[in-house]
């Protein structure tokens, strides 16, 4: 089958775009985007992936105020109509990695938005994923970072938020390949031997997304049971990537060395406060503040797994209308620890959101001061040495 972007001369097989180089149910390419305000206590997000061994398009969009989250998902079949819209949801690339319009039109939720996501910086490339179990590759991914900022308006019900460059800021990946298995597109265990037990085991992953004036920019670090920065396999095993951007002023640096010190509300692992001391490839010395309120939320609406549909399926299984499907709801999260049920009958306890919407305060090399906001996302794993958690 030829789409229409057989058009251009950027095949990189022998196949047309219709067809992947894997059968695999994990293989997907999507997109994320998140757009926030620390001082509105608001955070906006959006994404879309394409799953072509299951010829399904699925996307999201949502709006966290405080804690309360609201989140619309879509989906519909691939092959039938090649383009980044499902039904009233929409991406068009005005100027590849820099401006892309996002909107959502007129439907039957109460979230309509029309937006230009605007990228500060180059995108951050990571360093190829790869990942193996019992001689099988379990992850084969490449994915790039930016942050950004906003122009345009997001409504929900009657509360309309203006978006001002320079005042809203954002971030967003890109992801394709083999990415690990999600429920319910898996084999049963039962079938299958045990996973591979990994010679260190990730326990912390911290990725952010900030901006300020002056100055954005992207890192995550990725640490072992016992606080090391080592690489690892798994799906984000690298142990420090990302940098500091100056918005056109000053190539970007790149940063080779991060420690932190992290505050969690007592007796949880709800991120409070977190300090980062980071030195950049020129030998230069940051140190960044993030202080964290009530906006904190949970990516298991945006529909990625298992039960996070009403039907019970995933961003990537088949709705049994065959055709265009949407859905929303809406969660109090502002109460943190707190029980969630799934469409699927699965029940998460104490659990607490991962994504923050944070204040963040940085410290550059030459004394300035800059403010601004940022996105963290923050997953703590079992046990991790360093702040005593079991």
């Amino acid at each position: 089958m030829i789409t229409p972007y057989d058009e251009f001369p950027v095949h990189q097989s022998s196949r047309p775009f219709s067809e992947i180089p894997a059968t695999d149910y994990a293989w997907d390419d999507g997109y994320f985007f998140g757009v926030y305000n620390a001082s509105e206590d608001a955070f906006f997000y959006s994404g879309m992936r394409v799953s072509p061994n299951t010829d399904m398009i699925g996307g999201y969009a949502g709006l966290n105020v405080a804690g309360r989250q609201f989140t619309t998902r879509l989906k519909r079949p691939w092959r039938q109509k090649f383009d980044t819209s499902i039904g009233p949801l929409a991406y068009r690339f005005v100027e590849p990695l820099k401006v892309v319009r996002l909107a959502l039109g007129p439907n039957d939720s109460e979230l309509t938005f029309d937006l230009e996501w605007v990228g500060l910086s180059d995108v951050y490339v990571e360093p190829h994923h790869e990942a193996w179990s019992r001689g099988r590759r379990t992850t084969d991914q490449t994915r790039y970072n930016q942050s950004g900022t906003a122009r345009g308006w997001i409504q929900l019900r009657g509360r309309r938020f203006d978006l001002r460059e320079g005042e809203w800021w954002a971030s967003r990946d890109h992801s394709w390949g083999l990415y690990s298995q999600r429920a319910p597109l898996m084999p049963e265990s039962r079938w299958l031997p045990p996973p591979e037990a990994p010679a260190v085991r990730q326990a912390l992953r911290w990725a952010c997304w900030w901006g300020s004036p002056g100055h954005s920019g992207f890192f995550s670090v990725h640490e072992s049971e016992d606080g090391e920065q080592v690489q690892m396999n798994d799906v984000f095993g690298t142990p420090l990537e990302g940098g500091i951007d100056f918005q056109g002023a000053a190539p970007q640096r790149r940063l080779v060395a991060a420690r932190h010190e992290l505050e969690f509300v007592e007796g949880t692992r709800r991120l409070k406060r977190g300090t980062w001391h980071l030195t950049d490839d020129q030998g230069g010395q940051w140190t960044q503040v993030y202080e964290t309120g009530a906006c904190a939320w949970n990516p298991v609406t945006i529909g990625y797994g298992a039960g996070s549909w009403k039907d019970g399926g995933g961003i990537g299984t088949y709705h049994a209308s065959g055709q265009l499907h949407q859905e929303w709801d809406e969660f109090d999260f502002t109460r943190q620890p707190y029980d969630h049920t799934l469409y699927n009958g699965v029940q998460l306890k104490n659990a607490h959101s991962p994504e923050y919407l944070a204040a963040v305060t940085t410290t550059a090399p030459d004394g300035t001061v800059t403010r601004g906001s940022a996105h963290v996302e923050l997953f703590l794993h079992g046990r991790f040495k360093p702040y005593g958690f079991e």
